[in-house]
């Protein structure tokens, strides 16, 4: 915050969240479940890059691998 204003990138993820949790306006943002969904997918998308060959999904949390 900066004289009294949100600025810069998370201003506008900070008003969707504050209009989301005080007016029940609908917001854009991911749920957990969404966001966790895309961040194994980006996770086997840069193993699979690494690797130079497909991956399966869901990805093992035990494979060292993963990383």
């Amino acid at each position: 915050m900066a004289l009294g204003e949100l600025r810069g990138p998370m201003r506008e993820e900070t008003l969707s969240w504050l209009n989301r949790m005080a007016l029940g306006v609908p917001t854009q943002a991911a749920t957990a479940a969404e966001a966790h969904d895309r961040l194994m997918l980006t996770k086997a998308l840069d193993l699979s890059a690494r690797l130079r060959q497909p991956v399966s999904l869901p990805l093992d949390p035990e494979d060292d691998r993963v990383g």
